[in-house]
């Protein structure tokens, strides 16, 4: 269900860019404000429990595989865009599928999460949830010259999905697992986003919102923090 949730973000952007046409300044600050809550989840709600769960190894070499393999596969998926193209505003396809390569880890995350609290990390599913919104609007509002509405909120849907499954899975397949595995695990969900925030998420809104992301950052970061300590 936690998984479902912050995957529903996804549909709920697309009627977000069908119904108010936000503007890329408007854009960038979202994009900015989701990058501060998810690096206050990485730092509290991933790396902290899994150095409680595991030894420094597990966590050094978790949070490295996961930031090789997101690198990798974000260089494989702008080789398979037209020409070559880098820029995900350009390619809403691309910038589909990339929410479907990180929506997984995330949504993994979101049932690793229950392992050791005994519930759901409030701030890491609102982590999720924000950082899932600047991905659909840009995307949906491109997609909609060509596509349906109906078909397009129905890709988003899909990848909701398949979110609660990886939730789900995340959940099932390490509960009994040993503490260094599951702290690797985390590490791992860890090192790829912040591979996506430095890659991705962060330039995208200093391009489109200039410095002032910066103080909007901050601010993502700051309540995701109150959230998780509270």
């Amino acid at each position: 269900m936690w998984g479902f949730v912050g995957g529903l973000a996804l549909v709920i952007g697309a009627l977000i860019a069908f119904a108010l046409r936000p503007s890329k300044r408007a854009i960038a600050y979202v994009m900015a404000f989701g990058a501060g809550v998810l690096i206050s989840a990485v730092a509290f709600d991933l790396t902290e429990e899994a150095l409680e769960l595991g030894g420094g190894l597990p966590v050094g070499a978790g949070l490295a595989a996961g930031a090789l393999v997101y690198y990798f596969g974000d260089r494989l998926l702008r080789r398979m865009r037209p020409g070559g193209r880098s820029e995900e505003a350009d390619d809403p396809q691309g910038l589909v599928l990339g929410a479907l390569l990180d929506g997984i880890p995330e949504s993994a995350a979101i049932g690793l999460t229950l392992i050791s609290g005994g519930g759901v990390s409030g701030s890491f599913v609102a982590a999720v949830f924000i950082s899932n919104l600047p991905e659909s609007i840009p995307a949906s509002a491109e997609l909609e010259s060509r596509h349906p509405r109906r078909a397009i909120v129905g890709l988003w849907l899909a990848i909701a999905i398949a979110s609660a499954i990886a939730a789900a899975l995340g959940y099932v397949l390490l509960k009994d697992a040993s503490g260094d595995w599951a702290a690797f695990v985390k590490a791992f969900a860890g090192g790829a986003i912040l591979c996506m925030l430095t890659n991705t998420m962060i330039p995208q809104a200093f391009r489109d919102g200039g410095d002032r992301v910066g103080l909007v950052t901050v601010l993502g970061f700051a309540l995701a923090a109150l959230l998780s300590a509270a």
